[in-house]
């Protein structure tokens, strides 16, 4: 919290020094800076019911500096080890099961406050279909927990994920 309040007033203090008055836009998406742990990784399926989309305790880290770069990371903690000990030779099965339980990308992000819309401008992806896309996640901050869900899957799944900020 205290980091939080510092980083603020030294942002309001380097806008005021430089004559330029700090846009409500600005602020909110220096209310994200910090490095996030991931909570949540769920899913929220057609019919309504919630599911784990990366496990019962999945992992994660998400990092947003003061120039709106970004980095997410999310596992399913139960990933299984690769038989063979090499990652260069394993089976079908071991591949998919960790292509899958792995979603990580780059970039860079904008925040509407105003209309509770976080966008990430993914620069590179764990999955490459993603590259150089736009994902808008509508994104809610309460405190020191943010919370955001992604547009809705081919399936009508919508994935929600849950952060917490770490001192």
């Amino acid at each position: 919290m205290k980091r939080r309040i510092l980083l603020s007033t030294g942002l309001l203090a380097l806008l005021a020094a430089r004559g330029q008055p700090a846009a409500a836009a600005d602020m909110a998406a220096h209310a994200l800076v910090g490095t996030w742990t991931l909570v949540a990784a769920d899913v929220i399926h057609r019919d309504g019911s919630r599911g784990h989309d990366y496990g019962d305790k999945p992992k994660g880290l998400l990092m947003i500096d003061t120039q709106g770069h970004y980095s997410l990371q999310i596992y399913d903690s139960l990933r299984p080890h690769y038989a063979s000990g090499d990652r260069a030779r394993g089976t079908a099965a071991e591949y998919q099961t960790n292509a899958l339980g792995i979603s990580t990308h780059f970039g860079t992000c904008q925040v509407d406050a105003a209309a509770g819309v976080l966008t990430l401008n993914v620069e590179s992806a764990s999955f490459p279909n993603q590259d150089g896309q736009q994902q808008k996640r509508l994104y809610k901050l309460d405190g020191d927990v943010l919370s955001y869900r992604v547009q809705a899957r081919p399936n009508g799944d919508v994935p929600v994920s849950v952060w917490r900020r770490l001192e």
